[in-house]
């Protein structure tokens, strides 16, 4: 299944969700309601998430003249990659990160967090920005960004049936269900951002080795990036958990690796993978 599809599929996913939830909550009338907003809010999300995740964060846009190495080594790397020149961004954060963004290689975004660029050598940040042009050239990001845009939504439903419970055949509030509901609809979304499978950070971390020809940079560099991100928060991800599946290292304090909801495969496992591709290439024996 190609990540379009996956795209339309994920949000026919997010309505149905949205559907049954306000059908519990406010039964004919609040699946109408729900249905309405499920739609609205897939729409919205399609146009206008990337610009939202940028926002989250204080992305702030860079030219030439004000980052002249990261915005010519994004421009060189676009370019060897045959895709049009996407938006550089910095994010002024300690943890050292960065994600790709946008609904499509033409209206795509790349940030980098100033702690990645104090932290990686020019080789490694190169095999960074290679890592999220290949989500670009894989059409990943309109996928990734509008889970995260709509996770945090389904949550906020979630909450409200928690809170308000929810009818039951008569028209009663059943408060059970409604906690019952608060505890798995969360649940449900992250399964539904499960759909974005960790799979696509394996396939890009190959791209990124294929497109600079140097897999062991961006071992290195992911080595660099988990050692340092343990012990410094992002607090933009931990205020916005749904964001963290966007980024290339979990950015979450405390988040355990390739367990059933991991948003990323362990970082160890990609090293293994990087080092096993410059085996093949002669760069490691």
């Amino acid at each position: 299944m190609n990540n379009e599809v996956k795209t339309y599929a994920l949000m026919a996913a997010i309505i149905a969700l949205f559907v049954v939830i306000g059908g519990l909550i406010g039964g004919k009338g609040g699946m109408l309601l729900a249905l309405l907003f499920g739609g609205a809010l897939n729409f919205y999300a399609y146009w206008n998430s990337a610009d939202m995740v940028l926002k989250m964060y204080q992305a702030q846009e860079v030219s030439p003249h004000n980052a002249p190495d990261l915005y010519q080594m994004v421009a060189e790397l676009a370019n060897y990659a045959n895709l049009p020149m996407p938006k550089v961004y910095v994010i002024n954060e300690d943890q050292p990160n960065a994600f790709a963004t946008g609904r499509n290689p033409e209206n795509a975004a790349v940030a980098f967090t100033t702690g990645i660029m104090r932290a990686l050598s020019y080789a490694e940040l190169r095999g960074v920005a290679a890592h999220e042009l290949s989500h670009v050239k894989h059409r990943d990001i309109l996928l990734s960004t509008i889970s995260a845009t709509v996770a945090g939504a389904i949550s906020a439903v979630a909450n409200m049936a928690m809170w308000f419970g929810v009818r039951d055949e008569n028209g009663n509030r059943n408060w059970l269900a409604g906690l019952l509901i608060g505890i798995f609809a969360p649940l449900a979304a992250a399964v539904i951002q499960m759909a974005i499978s960790r799979s696509r950070e394996y396939m890009a971390d190959q791209g990124a080795a294929e497109l600079t020809n140097d897999p062991l940079a961006l071992a290195s560099g992911l080595r660099k990036i988990e050692n340092i991100a343990r012990g410094v928060p992002l607090n933009t991800a931990e205020e916005h958990p749904a964001t963290a599946q966007m980024m290339i290292i979990n950015p979450l304090s405390g988040s355990g690796s390739d367990n059933l909801f991991s948003t990323h495969p362990s970082t160890a496992n990609r090293i293994l993978r990087l080092e096993d591709m410059a085996r093949r290439l002669g760069q490691l024996t």
